[in-house]
C-alpha cells in the first residue's frame, strides 16, 4: 500500500479509473471490474461528474451512479478512497465557488456518500480567481464533505501559484497534481510541472498511465483493435512506439506479468509519481493491470532511454 503525499490517504499501488464505468462498460460488467479489484486489495477509485456525457443518450454523472450503486451494495464505503472532479461538465462548469459547492453535493447524492476523500479542480478556470476556488474548497473541508483537494491538468506556474495562495491565506492545498504521463507522453510532466511538485512535497497521479491503452501491447503493426479509443493511439504507432512495446513485452517476461504491469511499473518508479491510474474494460484487462511489479532500476533505465 501507498499514503499519498500530504495526506493520510493509503491506497493500493494502482487506482482504479473510472471514466469506462457507463461508456464502455455497463454497470453490470463495471460491478464486475470492481468485485475483482476488490478482491486484489484495491481501494482506490478515480471518476468525475462529467463521466460519462460524451456518450450517446448519456447525461453524465453515470460513473459516480454506478460507484455509487455498488458501494451501497457491498456496504464498503468505508474500506474504499474516493476521488472525484468538478469543473468540466456542461451542466456544472468551471471552478468559481457557487459551482463547486452545487457540483461537489451533486457528486455525493451519486456516489451515495457524506464525503469525497480527494477532490479535484478537474481543469484551470482562468476565469475564477484562484483564492475563490482554493477558499470554496476550504469551505467544503470545514464541512466534512471533502477530505483533501488535489488539481488536474495546471500548468506549472498557475499550480504554483494555487500552492502559494493556500500558503498565504491559510486556505486548504492541493495535495496532488493529475495529468497525462506514460511512457509515450512524458514532456508534460518532465521539467517545470516536475520541478513544482518536487519542489512544494506534492505529487503527481498520473492518467491515461497506458497511453490509451496503446502500453498494453494489444496494439501491432497491420493489426486493427475494437476500442473506442484506437483512433487516440494512431500518432504513437511508429517506430519509437513498436521499440516501446518490445521492450515492454521482453521485460514482462523477465517478471512474468503483463507488459501493462511494466508500464505502470516504470511510472511508480518516477521519483514525482504517488499512483498511476488505469482503467479496465473487462475483469481479464483488470487482472493484468492489478499486478504491483518492481522493476530493477536497470529496467526502469533501459525504458526511460527508449522512450527519451
Amino acid at each position: 500500500m501507498i499514503t499519498i503525499p500530504q495526506t493520510n490517504l493509503t491506497v493500493h499501488p494502482l487506482c482504479l479509473g473510472g471514466n469506462v464505468f457507463g461508456w464502455s462498460a455497463t454497470e453490470a460488467q463495471s460491478f464486475d471490474i470492481l468485485n475483482a479489484y476488490s478482491m486484489h486489495g484495491g481501494n482506490f477509485v478515480d471518476t468525475a461528474d462529467v463521466y460519462s456525457e460524451w456518450k450517446d443518450g448519456n447525461e453524465g454523472g453515470e460513473s459516480e451512479k454506478i460507484i455509487g450503486n455498488w458501494m451501497k451494495k457491498h456496504g464498503n464505503r468505508d474500506s474504499m478512497i474516493v476521488a472525484t472532479k468538478v469543473a468540466k461538465y456542461s451542466k456544472r462548469p468551471g471552478l468559481s465557488a457557487k459551482n463547486i459547492v452545487a457540483a461537489c453535493n451533486d457528486s455525493l447524492r451519486r456516489l451515495q456518500t457524506d464525503h469525497i476523500d480527494l477532490y479535484y479542480a478537474h481543469e484551470d478556470d482562468a476565469t475564477t480567481p484562484l483564492g475563490e476556488t482554493l477558499e470554496a474548497f476550504t469551505k467544503l473541508i470545514q464541512d466534512g464533505k471533502v477530505r483533501y483537494i488535489a488539481a488536474s491538468q495546471y500548468s506549472a506556474k498557475r499550480l504554483d501559484e494555487a500552492l502559494q495562495i493556500s500558503k498565504e491565506n491559510g486556505f486548504a492545498s492541493y495535495v496532488a497534481l493529475q495529468d497525462q504521463y506514460n511512457l509515450m507522453e512524458r514532456k508534460g510532466i518532465e521539467g517545470e510541472v516536475a520541478n513544482v511538485v518536487s519542489a512544494r512535497g506534492i505529487s503527481v497521479i498520473p492518467f491515461f498511465g497506458l497511453a490509451r491503452g496503446f502500453l498494453s501491447g494489444k496494439y501491432k503493426p497491420g493489426v486493427t483493435v475494437e476500442s473506442v479509443r484506437a483512433a487516440g493511439v494512431v500518432s504513437y504507432q511508429n517506430e519509437k512506439g513498436w521499440r516501446t512495446i518490445e521492450a515492454l513485452e521482453e521485460i514482462a517476461r523477465h517478471y512474468a506479468c503483463a507488459p501493462s504491469a511494466i508500464a505502470l511499473a516504470w511510472l511508480r518508479a518516477q521519483p514525482t509519481v504517488s499512483v498511476p491510474i488505469a482503467s479496465a474494460r473487462t475483469v481479464e484487462q483488470l487482472g493484468e493491470i492489478v499486478q504491483v511489479v518492481e522493476m530493477s532500476p536497470e529496467h526502469v533505465a533501459q525504458l526511460t532511454e527508449i522512450t527519451a
